[in-house]
């Protein structure tokens, strides 16, 4: 059922009162003029059939179909009567036939209710008539239309009568089926609306967590890379520092370095965050934008930190997008960070970087142990990004031993999406 407000319900109380003040003019104005001869009601009772008439309207949206038939069964009742009053009357039935076509969910029933009226008033019209046409013609007044002819006055009376009942009862089905139409389609489209708005917020709260999570596998990278290489760096320094003060000093130096370039690409994160779009801004000096080309600075780094790495590249280069070549350096990044923290202190790693005839490849390898820990926030981070790529990661113990992570990403898809 509808539920109504109150607007709607204070609009038909109006219509209800307004409709009564109507009604009873009419009567007043009706009995006056005698509109049914010697032969009608009192003004009394047709004071009555305007309450009767007029009441039910104040909650024809509440219940359409009862009022509909006590509105009709009120006129029907006022005219066998010679009640002084049509007009009202015949709006108020107009009115009640209308509001249960347009506000009548139980659409089986608001036919039903419909027709019953329709029918009735047509079976009751064509007795009328057809008493009317029987009645001997000395029995009909003065005042009555002449019957003479094949096409007589009394015949285009009772024609025009079929015309207007037709008109009256066909237009307040037609426009109250009608209305229903339209309150249909307005309440599909809110719908709609309140399913648009929570798909909104949904999906504004899935980008907000999506950026959380780029957010955090972005700092992750940065500072446990940088950080556990100024570890090593620091570990090795102070065993050094006694015995070799060249090299203790270097290896401090690598400490700055690390911190410096972690300060770097902090900034360029903190930047591209700012920024109004998302779009990431133009790179520091201090911290570039990360790609293939800076695989052997990173390797370089590792050697560094004690964990030899070796570095090579398999197949003809071919044109990366930007974000394939970052994501594949943070990979790498990654690896050899888990790489020079699980695999001991023994272990090697190789890095290889292979251009096949639809992609790229990139394996890290190392020589070390190979740990069953649960997967972490680093390994999480490497599938996100080799599925942000739309490739795969596979990482796992190597049959020989040690640890592989190798990384496929399509190229001539992501090619074609990018042109």
């Amino acid at each position: 059922m509808t539920r109504l407000t109150r607007a709607p319900q204070r609009g038909d109380a109006i219509l209800a009162a307004a409709l009564f003040v109507g009604a009873v003019g009419s009567a007043v104005l009706s009995s006056v003029a005698g509109l049914y001869g010697d032969g009608q009601a009192d003004l009394g009772w047709a004071i009555a059939y305007a309450v009767v008439l007029a009441a039910p309207l104040a909650v024809r949206r509440r219940w359409p179909s009862v009022v509909a038939v006590v509105v009709s069964a009120a006129y029907f009742t006022a005219v066998t009567l010679r009640i002084p009053e049509l007009y009202a009357g015949n709006i108020a039935m107009f009115i009640a036939l209308y509001t249960v076509g347009a506000w009548s969910d139980d659409r089986r029933r608001a036919l039903i209710v419909r027709v019953a009226i329709i029918l009735g008033m047509t079976v009751w019209l064509t007795v009328t008539m057809y008493q009317d046409a029987t009645t001997p013609a000395d029995q009909v007044g003065d005042d009555a239309f002449s019957r003479a002819g094949a096409f007589s006055p009394f015949v285009a009376y009772s024609l025009l009568m079929i015309l207007i009942n037709a008109l009256y009862f066909g237009g307040a089905y037609y426009f109250g089926e009608a209305a229903y139409a339209r309150r249909r389609e307005r309440r599909a489209l809110q719908q709609r609306t309140r399913e648009l708005e929570a798909e909104r917020e949904r999906t504004a709260a899935q980008a907000v967590a999506l950026d959380r999570v780029r957010i955090a596998r972005e700092l992750h990278d940065v500072v446990a890379h940088h950080v556990s290489l100024m570890g090593v760096q620091a570990g090795a320094a102070r065993t050094v520092m006694a015995r070799d003060p060249d090299k203790a000093r270097d290896l401090l130096q690598g400490v700055e370095d690390s911190a410096r370039a972690s300060l770097g690409e902090l900034r360029h994160l903190l930047e591209t965050l700012r920024t109004p779009d998302g779009a990431a801004s133009p790179a520091p000096s201090d911290a570039p934008a990360r790609g293939l080309a800076d695989l052997p600075a990173l390797v370089e780094e590792a050697r560094a930190a004690g964990l030899p790495t070796t570095l090579s590249v398999v197949g003809d280069e071919t044109p990366v997008p930007d974000l394939v070549q970052l994501n594949l350096y943070r990979i790498a990044q990654e690896a050899l960070t888990n790489a020079r923290r699980h695999a001991g202190p023994d272990a090697t790693a190789d890095v290889r970087v292979r251009y096949v005839r639809d992609g790229i490849e990139l394996e890290v390898a190392n020589t070390g142990h190979a740990t069953a820990a649960e997967p972490g926030l680093g390994r999480l981070g490497m599938r996100e990004r080799a599925a942000a790529s739309g490739g795969t990661l596979e990482a796992g113990p190597r049959a020989r031993g040690g640890w592989l992570v190798r990384a496929a990403i399509p190229l001539a898809e992501r090619m074609r999406a990018d042109a």
